[in-house]
């Protein structure tokens, strides 16, 4: 009948029922009989004042209001959203919480549905016009106190940077950090990594080649994982490591690590030892940047009258720059005009032995050599050492000038030939475990990032109204801590994404079926020697240019004119020695 008696009251127009939320803090509140005083007075302000007599009180005794973790709280808000009461009533508004920034949120769901809120001794009723105005009011003071605490914070870390002292996070890579001394230090094993990283880089201009050589070497990052080119990449790029603090760089902003402008930045130049020179550094930046710029412009001419194969693909063995794209002269009988790959230091005349080089040349190469490896897969049964293999690499007049490969890379063929052996891929595949469509890792970060997310907002609020004070250096210390934790599971999340990408786009398997498929459309398969020239007037050179693209991660011209190296989108590098390089090398 009660049950009956409640419903039929709800669907009344007329209904009117209070929500009477009492609380108190401490055991010695309770024993002086705070909840009996709060409980009597709000009951009588009900009936007498608002003139409701149907309430029902819940009460959270010895419960602190830093938070809204309170159980009769959480059941008081559950019935309301159920639409069980038409007002709430509390003795002060301290009582429902000392957090504006929770009870904002409350009073605007309170709003949503319709729900009046009444504090007895404050004399806020939001049914009235006067007691909604104050009640903004007390919001709007609440949100400039938080952005106020916000600034005094960030100003006291920009003063600290300033000075010169670290803000605390993630120690870079390389280094390591005294808390005592409050001094970095180079780590010896860290900083002869990220000095192989540099000379990897500028010998090879590929991140792929780079990541791929540091996990072949059995070099790891600092938390265990391989390498990838992202990480690689944040190594080389870091300001840190050439001796300077740079602060204020990025401001996180809903969750999102923002960039902010160079001005912006406090830098403090020599704050700690370098673990290679900013000039270095500033060439390997530079070269970074013109080659994603260069790459980018490369893959974007499609639309272009004429379409360079290569271009974006060869680099200057001498100075390191990609080489510029321009169109030949046409060929007599069939019209074909060759691309010519020009090296910008040569035309400025600034370094000697650099060379330029034409689509002829490097296609017959690059064409021949990869013929050369499908064949070299087809009768890999016949080998028996990376001597063979070299030798069928290397077959055909295209190479006579080669005296021999680079036994680094020939070895990384000849392991990679025998991976996909037919009689291994059975074998492999029962291995094998089918990759699932999301990285059960990347979904468990994420949810820690959403977890780091809500601590920071939690410990702003903690910090801003707690009733337990908290330090500045207290909130600074764990707020970078909370910061990092979350900027590192964004940096792991993008470097697991990255290396599935790269896995799903350039592993063995596929570079091997890509280069497979591209050779027999144009019946190819089984030759001993490919005409480029052929090949590139009787086949779409947009067609060419994907296809290469989709393989290559780059080619480099020694000072001689001739292909110094080939690196495929794999990482695998195959660097060629010619008699002459021998002979030098011997002498």
């Amino acid at each position: 009948m009660a049950l009956k008696k409640l419903i039929d009251n709800v669907m009344s127009d007329s209904y009117r029922r209070v929500a009477i939320y009492i609380r108190v803090s401490t055991n010695h509140q309770i024993d002086k009989d705070s909840l009996p005083l709060q409980r009597e007075d709000l009951i009588n302000y009900a009936k007498y004042v608002l003139g409701i007599e149907d309430y029902e009180i819940f009460e959270d005794a010895g419960f602190s209001a830093k938070n809204t973790d309170r159980p009769d709280y959480q059941r008081m808000m559950k019935m309301i959203r159920a639409g069980l009461f038409t007002h709430v009533l509390v003795w002060k508004l301290d009582r429902i919480s000392r957090n504006l920034l929770d009870f904002a949120a409350m009073y605007d769901e309170l709003k949503r549905l319709g729900v009046t809120f009444v504090s007895k001794n404050e004399q806020f009723d939001t049914s009235t016009a006067m007691g909604e105005a104050m009640l903004k009011i007390i919001l709007v003071f609440a949100e400039l106190e938080r952005k106020m605490t916000s600034e005094r914070v960030t100003a006291i870390m920009l003063s600290r940077a300033t000075s010169g002292k670290w803000n605390g996070g993630r120690i870079p890579y390389g280094y390591a950090y005294d808390f005592q001394e409050k001094e970095f230090s180079i780590n010896p094993e860290e900083h002869k990594v990220a000095l192989l990283m540099c000379d990897l880089y500028e010998s090879t201009n590929s991140l792929i080649h780079v990541s791929r050589r540091l996990n072949e070497m059995g070099y790891r990052s600092r938390a265990g994982n391989l390498w990838s080119p992202v990480q690689v990449r944040k190594v080389l790029v870091n300001r840190f490591n050439t001796g300077s603090y740079v602060y204020n760089q990025t401001s996180l902003s809903t969750g999102t690590q923002v960039p902010n402008k160079e001005e912006d930045f406090i830098v403090i130049e020599n704050h700690h030892p370098a673990l290679f020179p900013k000039e270095r550094q500033d060439k390997i930046i530079d070269r970074l940047t013109r080659n994603a710029r260069s790459k980018s412009t490369a893959n974007n001419s499609v639309n272009r009258k004429n379409i360079h194969v290569f271009s974006g693909l060869i680099y200057c063995e001498n100075c390191g720059n990609m080489l510029t794209s321009s169109t030949g002269k046409k060929h007599a009988g069939d019209d074909w005009r060759p691309s010519i790959y020009l090296c910008p230091s040569k035309r400025r005349h600034v370094s000697k032995g650099c060379r330029d080089t034409t689509d002829a040349t490097v296609g017959e190469f690059v064409i021949n050599f990869i013929m050369n490896m499908m064949n070299a897969q087809r009768n890999f049964q016949l080998v028996r050492s990376p001597a063979d293999l070299q030798r069928l690499l290397l077959y055909g007049k295209v190479f006579d000038s080669v005296d021999h490969l680079d036994q680094e890379s020939l070895t990384d063929m000849y392991n990679v030939l025998s991976a996909n052996l037919p009689q291994n891929v059975k074998a492999g595949m029962k291995k094998r475990m089918k990759k699932p469509s999301v990285n059960p890792e990347i979904t468990k970060l994420n949810k820690e990032k959403q977890k780091l997310e809500r601590a920071l907002g939690r410990l702003k609020r903690l910090y801003m109204y707690s009733e337990d004070s908290m330090t500045e250096q207290e909130y600074i210390t764990e707020k970078n801590r909370i910061t990092d934790a979350y900027n590192e599971a964004e940096a792991r999340i993008e470097e697991l994404s990255s290396y599935e990408r790269l896995e799903r786009s350039i592993s063995d398997e596929d570079f091997i079926k890509q280069a497979t498929a591209f050779i027999l459309s144009k019946k190819l398969s089984g030759n001993s020697y490919i005409n480029y020239r052929k090949l590139a007037t009787s086949t779409d050179p947009q067609m060419l240019k994907e296809f290469f693209n989709s393989i290559l991660d780059s080619i480099t011209i020694n000072t001689d004119g001739k292909i110094g190296s080939i690196v495929f989108k794999n990482g695998l590098r195959h660097q060629f020695i010619y008699a002459k390089d021998n002979d030098s090398q011997e002498n």
